[in-house]
């Protein structure tokens, strides 16, 4: 059999298993790839010739694992953000498109790359907002928040991985706690899916993603609202909160921050889709 062949046996298995057509053309292809250690360019170009030894046992046991709905960025353990590769496990939430908002808003508004530029990234995860941002200004100095030990431990080694680790300090921490101002700047992806919705999930986050990661209780907005509350005794006069947020919870963002006396909303960030993900306060 080729590995044209095989993949396209293996479409058709993920298909059959609730995987949508685009994700099944696509992670076939990335499962075959990542076996045979191949570009994208090589496949569309290799990939009409005969299997290589030892292929078929090694793809077949991922295929089977992507069957049961475990995500794809688990199973290869990298997952891109903002044109840099992170590893992941399922310690850690994995980094999506819309996150990247947050990255954009804090370029956008510290637009002098070699300005010195203190901020702390709360819930920092596989860490790829804060190294993101570390990346992109190099005279930054981040502090990075989580819950999470098993989490911090992947964050550190993408850190180390993308050369920011002498700028990136993280800490064990609920939110903000131990964290001193004053700050240029609080990034945030909260947890702030609601509890009572976790059936309808798909099965790729709601078995698989860690759950501390996902849900913010009976309104989803549990620990924004702390946050909210919490940022600005850490934020210096003019400095910024920047946070996700999820479908619809628009609407209750605004209200939310109308009533902060410290914090206005300044900037309301979309998706592709047109659709608000992304809120950017400013301390008065």
């Amino acid at each position: 059999m080729s590995i044209q062949a095989h993949v396209a046996a293996a479409r058709l298995r993920l298909r059959a298993a609730g995987v949508s057509q685009a994700e099944s053309d696509l992670d076939a292809r990335l499962l075959a790839q990542h076996v045979l250690g191949w570009t994208t360019e090589r496949f569309l170009t290799d990939a009409q010739g005969a299997e290589p030894d030892g292929f078929t046992r090694r793809y077949e046991t991922l295929v089977e694992r992507r069957a049961t709905r475990e995500p794809l960025a688990y199973i290869i353990g990298t997952r891109e953000f903002w044109g840099l590769d992170f590893e992941v496990s399922p310690a850690v939430l994995i980094p999506r498109p819309a996150t990247e908002l947050i990255v954009e808003a804090i370029l956008e508004r510290f637009p002098d790359r070699h300005a010195p530029l203190r901020v702390a990234d709360v819930g920092t995860g596989c860490g790829c907002v804060a190294i993101a941002i570390a990346h992109e200004r190099p005279d930054s100095v981040i502090v990075a928040t989580d819950i999470s030990p098993d989490a911090l431990v992947v964050a550190r080694r993408n850190a180390a991985r993308h050369g920011v680790a002498d700028r990136v300090a993280f800490r064990r921490a609920d939110l903000l706690d131990g964290v001193d101002g004053p700050l240029d700047a609080i990034v945030a992806n909260p947890p702030y899916v609601i509890d009572h919705t976790a059936p309808a999930l798909q099965p790729e986050v709601r078995d698989h993603e860690p759950a501390v990661a996902l849900f913010g209780g009976a309104d989803g907005l549990g620990l924004v609202t702390r946050l909210v509350a919490d940022a600005p005794n850490r934020l210096r006069p003019g400095g910024l909160l920047v946070f996700e947020f999820g479908f619809g919870q628009d609407v209750e963002v605004e209200t939310l921050l109308a009533t902060a006396p410290d914090l206005e909303l300044v900037d309301t960030r979309r998706d592709l889709d047109g659709i608000a993900r992304t809120a950017v306060a400013q301390k008065r």
